[in-house]
């Protein structure tokens, strides 16, 4: 009998905890990264620099009270720091949680090809409200293309001239004779 309580207890916690993981939302990449998997696209992850990104540009919005990309100055400046290849922005207001706010975007076909953009690796998500208006402003960075830039970088080896591949009749020991 002592062995039954502590059994039906464990049970009970487990499929309570199911239930509560079933309830928590999913993050916002995990959530981007499902529809992008189902559209045929790689999965992102989040991004500590683009969520800053996109942090600041949600709080500038919201404390400004307006939807607007250059709040903060043009989106390829506020974007530099990431280092990426190719980067792309989508904000909104209205929606106090991500998964409506995924819905307006994914019904909006600029906003769409901006969370199916190919080679995206990492996102960043953000939301503040308007002390003002109670409004909240969101705002979402995605960006790919950082590994050309790290192949593309002055620490990387330089690739031979096909000159020098025809001037060298034989290699030995990786010397050119």
């Amino acid at each position: 009998m002592k062995s039954a309580l502590p059994t039906s207890l464990w049970l009970t916690l487990a499929l309570c905890g199911s239930a509560f993981a079933q309830l928590a939302p999913a993050a916002p990449a995990e959530m981007i990264s499902n529809y992008r998997l189902q559209h045929g696209e790689e999965r992102v992850t989040s991004d500590s620099t683009l969520s800053r990104i996109a942090h600041e540009q949600a709080v500038a919005m919201a404390s400004k009270d307006v939807l607007d990309h250059g709040v903060l100055g043009p989106f390829s400046s506020r974007v530099a720091s990431s280092k990426s290849e190719r980067a792309a922005e989508n904000i909104a207001y209205g929606y106090d949680s991500f998964s409506k706010t995924l819905g307006q975007w994914i019904d909006s076909s600029e906003h769409r090809k901006n969370l199916l953009m190919h080679g995206a690796s990492k996102v960043g998500v953000a939301s503040a409200k308007s002390a003002r208006t109670g409004r909240t402003y969101w705002a979402m960075v995605i960006a790919g293309g950082y590994e050309r830039s790290r192949s593309a970088s002055p620490s990387a080896k330089p690739t031979k001239s096909p000159r020098t591949e025809q001037a060298c009749r034989m290699k030995v020991l990786g010397l050119c004779l």
